[in-house]
This record gives structure tokens, C-alpha cells and sequence, in this order.
């Protein structure tokens, strides 16, 4: 944390925070491509952090510092200057600070979600005020995000914003957090679905050529998760080895994964273009997002009971399990440290059983093929 003039100067090539050392308690930070001007200072026992605005009209580095005098000034005569500026800090603002802040302590797939969560699921409180966004704000937006996907949606999502008023809090941006008081979601018991043969038939041949439809495939073929397939790059795939390789940041339990690839995942890998502009398989840039419209364009041609991405997973495990794959070569596929590898027998445990889930998975797409036929 750089301490010095904030002038115009210091301010061009600068890196997060920097703070003046003529007017203690005035500071600059940049914040993607902008620089904000921030005014802190210790009010009724507490650190107080008020944003005073961004760099460029009308905020100079001058009329900056003359604002944070008049604010600490206001603040030692008894005043509380910043009780009506902390109801102006907007929702959009901040989270840019917050997820700032959480991008170095959470793991990637946790950031994405969490990202996800504040910048599309809370979209409608971007430009509300801090000060502004009552219970029934929270209340109102939650229930949107029930009705449109689902119980599970409305329970994570509460829980990042849950989190991120703390984080308000911390900061002196809020007294109180506007998500105390409201509902989680119930959501019943543990789900089950495993799609027919009927329903695999159906959902294969509703598949068309977009991106969505080839992650769809992989799905069922490879038993993976949606973000792992989603989220694929180019130099997580080995086709030497035709093996899927991810590494620990990648997988739900931090365990990295080897996956051999059958000959028809790999004909679909093998058949996407490869774009310049990213490294993503399925996406222009940080993974597949199109989850929710995608979807709900596939459902409308498919015509079976309500289904999720992740039954395609729990499918393919029960057929896999259902033509005679071990127990065992089943959970090494979906990179569960369960059954007989938990515990101390998955410590000494260590064998990979490459070959044999390329036998399983092969196994596992010859017998879609036959039901898709």
C-alpha cells in the first residue's frame, strides 16, 4: 500500500490502493479501469471507508482532496458527514470493491458462482443505493430467482449476498444487513432423477449443433459436471493421451481428475473449432454462461418431465452401474473420495484405474449410442 501525494502523476500506472500523505485519510485506488478517490477515518469506534467518487469530471485530484477535508473536517467539529454519503454508495459500486477483495481467497469455481450471483442474479439492485435496499428488496429478488431456477438458486444466492453485506459492514458501508430476516428456500429431499431410456432418446436427438447442445453431449458421455465441461480449455485436454486433464482448482472437492476420453466425446472435441480469441472450448471468454436461456430453449423441444444438467451426470453413473461397471470404476469416473477409497483406505489407495475407466466410459457411450439409435 503505497503512502505519498496523490497528484496526477502518481496516479497514471497506478495499482490498487494509494495514500496521500498530506490529508491523512484521503486515497486513490483503481478499480478495473477506472480509479476511485476514497475518503477513511475512525467514527463512533469505528473504521468508516466513503467513496468519493471516480477520476475525471467532476472529480480532480483536487476537488477530491477538498471533499475529503470537508468531510473530516465535518467529522471533528461532531458532525457525521458520512450517515446521508453512505446511503449514496450504490450496489453496482461496490460489489466491484467486494469481488476485488474475494478474487484472491476463493477458489475459481467459487469465485464464478459468487460473481455470478451479484453481477447477474442481483442485477436489479445495481443502481439502487446502499441505503435504499430494505428486506423486501432482498425479499422480492430472491423470489424471482426461485420462481425462474429454482430453490437451490434462491439459497446460494442469498448466501453471497448474505455475505457480501457483512463484508459492507466491515467496511462502514452499512449498519445493518438487509438479508437478516428473510427465508431459505426449502428444498425437499436429496434429488434422485435419472432419466429414462426414453428420455435419453428424446433429449439426444433434441440436440443441435450449438455450443450448448455439445456441452449437453459431453455431459452424458463423460458423467462430468456442467462447469467442468462448460468451463473446458484447450490445455486441459490431452489428445495423445485422449484424456480430459483437471487440475485441483477445477474440480468440486480439489482433487484433480484424469479423464479418458471415449471415441465419441473425443469426436466431439476433436470437431470444435478452435477460436484465437480464447482458450475455451465452448466460450468466447471466462466459460460457457448460457445456462439458463439455453435451456429453457432445449425444454420447450424436448417435452419430458422437468429435468437438471446435473441428472445427465447421476444417468450416467446409474447406467454405467447398470451394464456391469465396478462400483469402484464408477466413482473414480465421477472423482468421488467415497465408498471403499474413503477414509483411511483412500490415503494408501492411490491407483488410478485409467485403464479401466477408458473401458467403462467406452463401454458407457457404445450403450447411448444404442439407446439414441
Amino acid at each position: 500500500m503505497a503512502i505519498g501525494k496523490i497528484t496526477i502523476a502518481s496516479l497514471n500506472g497506478l495499482e490498487g490502493w494509494r495514500w496521500d500523505d498530506r490529508v491523512i485519510g484521503f486515497g486513490a485506488r483503481r478499480q478495473r479501469k477506472s480509479i476511485y478517490f476514497y475518503v477513511r477515518a475512525r467514527h463512533q469506534g469505528r473504521q468508516v471507508m466513503h467513496s468519493i467518487g471516480r477520476f475525471g469530471s467532476p472529480w480532480t485530484v483536487e476537488t477530491a482532496r477538498a471533499k475529503a477535508l470537508e468531510l473530516l473536517g465535518a467529522l471533528a467539529s461532531g458532525g457525521d458527514p458520512f450517515t446521508e454519503a453512505l446511503a449514496g454508495e450504490t450496489f453496482g459500486a461496490e460489489i466491484e470493491r467486494y469481488l476485488l477483495r474475494r478474487k484472491g481467497s476463493l477458489r475459481p469455481a467459487s469465485f464464478n458462482a459468487v460473481e455470478h450471483h451479484l453481477r447477474k442474479y442481483s442485477a436489479p439492485l445495481h443502481k439502487l443505493p446502499l441505503g435504499e435496499i430494505d428486506r423486501r428488496a432482498i425479499a422480492v429478488l430472491l423470489g424471482q430467482i426461485e420462481t425462474s431456477s429454482g430453490a437451490a438458486s434462491r439459497n446460494r444466492l442469498r448466501s453471497s449476498l448474505s455475505a457480501f453485506w457483512a463484508w459492507c459492514i466491515s467496511e462502514g458501508l452499512a449498519e445493518t444487513s438487509p438479508v437478516n430476516g428473510t427465508m431459505k428456500a426449502e428444498l425437499g429431499p436429496s434429488r434422485d432423477r435419472v432419466l429414462t431410456q426414453e428420455e435419453l432418446r428424446k433429449l439426444w436427438h433434441a440436440l443441435s449443433d450449438n455450443r450448448f447442445s455439445e456441452i449437453v453431449r459431453l455431459l452424458l458421455l463423460t458423467a462430468c459436471r456442467r462447469n467442468e465441461i462448460g468451463n473446458l480449455t484447450w490445455d486441459e485436454i490431452d489428445l495423445p493421451r485422449k484424456l480430459i486433464v483437471l487440475p485441483p482448482a477445477r474440480t468440486k472437492n480439489g482433487r484433480g481428475l484424469e479423464l479418458p476420453l471415449s471415441t465419441q466425446a473425443l469426436a466431439i472435441i476433436t470437431r470444435t473449432p478452435r477460436r484465437n480469441s480464447t482458450p475455451f472450448l465452448f466460450s468466447d471468454a471466462k466459460g460457457f454462461k448460457g445456462w439458463d436461456q439455453d435451456k429453457m430453449r432445449l425444454d420447450q423441444r424436448l417435452g419430458i418431465a422437468p429435468w437438471r444438467l446435473h441428472d445427465a451426470r447421476r444417468s450416467a453413473a446409474t447406467y454405467m452401474a447398470e451394464i456391469g461397471v465396478l462400483p469402484h470404476i464408477v466413482e473414480a469416473v465421477l472423482n468421488h473420495q467415497s465408498g471403499h477409497k474413503a477414509s483411511v483406505a483412500g490415503i494408501y489407495n492411490r491407483a488410478k484405474y485409467t485403464d479401466e475407466m477408458r473401458s467403462a466410459l467406452q463401454r458407457w457411450a457404445d450403450h447411448l449410442d444404442k439407446i439414441t439409435s
